[in-house]
């Protein structure tokens, strides 16, 4: 643990010196005509460089090698905008530094845009549990009711991965069996629609929403096995078929906007499948995600909740704060080893928001 802190202790203060130099080569080169400053030679770009090789990114032509260091230097100034916003996180340089907010967002989301009345889900609302005596940490991974962290790469169907995640755990505390299942059913042959908003229909790498698929699995009659039906990260000729069925939903219900009735049908009951703001995702790398400021409504993208702690350790304020573990869909590499901390209590980023269980059939 200690170990772990200083690394993120060192990296943070690497960043902030890249981040100064940054600001340096920002005010001191010369601006060109498109508004961007002339970034060549500079610390930027062998910051760059670096990047490119440690995510092994490369670039056809010298304008989009350009064009990619110019975003890429925007972004190294939005991360120090993030960490100056969320302190008891640690924001940098990610693989998507090389991306807009919107192609982020367009290629590595997929939450359908959804009118959030009720939290945008539909579906029966679970009713109220106990919350007294509920652990003070909880954490399925320690059961074995969650997979690897997997990757949806460029291709928005977080949708599809927070829907097995929840299917994989809803199956796993009705049979003990942990069985991977296949997002690509989800990504090539679900095209179901929200019931209040109808545009809101899932699409593939387009985007989705996690009740939708619920409902498409419930008329499908279940999701085949993730070895039956791999994952390719496009959208492609539908090829479910029925006889290699490994699990069926038998029903799917909408949980109260309350943390602690979300604690406890977590605890109680399974991983939940939740939408949240991805903004600050985008550069995190560790520690405890607790931004001053995130909108509770522009929820863009779909996790899976898998637990919670009540201390977690910010580098920067030497302080604990309870947290969300939340399983992501952006392989191993990204955050603390494919996981989000997200701070609780406070609704943050809107993770009380959209919030949803399923049951399966034994």
């Amino acid at each position: 643990m200690v170990a772990k802190t200083l690394a993120l202790v060192l990296t943070c203060t690497a960043f902030f010196c890249h981040v100064t130099a940054s600001l340096e080569d920002l005010t001191i080169r010369q601006v060109t005509e498109d508004g961007l400053p002339n970034l060549l030679g500079t610390h930027t770009e062998r910051k760059f460089r670096v990047f490119m090789s440690d995510y092994g990114k490369s670039y056809s032509t010298r304008e989009e090698y350009v064009h990619r260091l110019g975003i890429f230097a925007k972004n190294v100034l939005k991360a120090a905008e993030h960490q100056m916003m969320d302190p008891t996180a640690v924001h940098g340089v990610t693989r998507f530094s090389d991306l807009t907010e919107e192609e982020f967002t367009k290629m590595y989301t997929g939450l359908a845009d959804v009118q959030t009345g009720h939290g945008g889900v539909v579906g029966a609302e679970a009713p109220k549990l106990e919350v007294k005596g509920l652990p003070k940490d909880f954490d399925w991974r320690e059961k074995g009711a969650v997979t690897e962290v997997k990757d949806q790469g460029s291709c928005g169907s977080c949708w599809a991965f927070s829907t097995t995640g929840a299917v994989e755990g809803a199956n796993f505390v009705s049979t003990g069996e942990l069985v991977s299942l296949s997002e690509q059913q989800l990504v090539d042959c679900d095209k179901a629609c929200d019931p209040k908003d109808k545009k809101a229909c899932d699409d593939g790498c387009g985007g989705g929403l996690m009740t939708n698929a619920y409902e498409y699995l419930k008329e499908a009659g279940g999701l085949e096995e993730e070895k039956s039906y791999p994952y390719t990260g496009k959208r492609g000729q539908c090829k479910f078929d029925p006889r290699k069925v490994a699990v069926k939903v038998a029903n799917f219900t909408s949980i109260p906007l309350d943390e602690d009735q979300i604690t406890a049908r977590l605890v109680h009951h399974g991983p939940l499948s939740v939408g949240i703001n991805a903004v600050f995702m985008q550069t995190y790398i560790g520690g405890v995600s607790c931004p001053l400021i995130c909108s509770k409504k522009r929820l863009n993208h779909g996790v899976l909740l898998v637990g919670y702690g009540s201390k977690g350790f910010s580098i920067l304020r030497l302080s604990n704060k309870p947290y969300w573990i939340i399983k992501n869909s952006w392989g191993k590499k990204w955050g603390d080893n494919g996981y989000y901390k997200l701070c609780r209590g406070h609704d943050m980023c809107g993770i009380n928001s959209m919030v949803s269980a399923v049951v399966t059939q034994v």
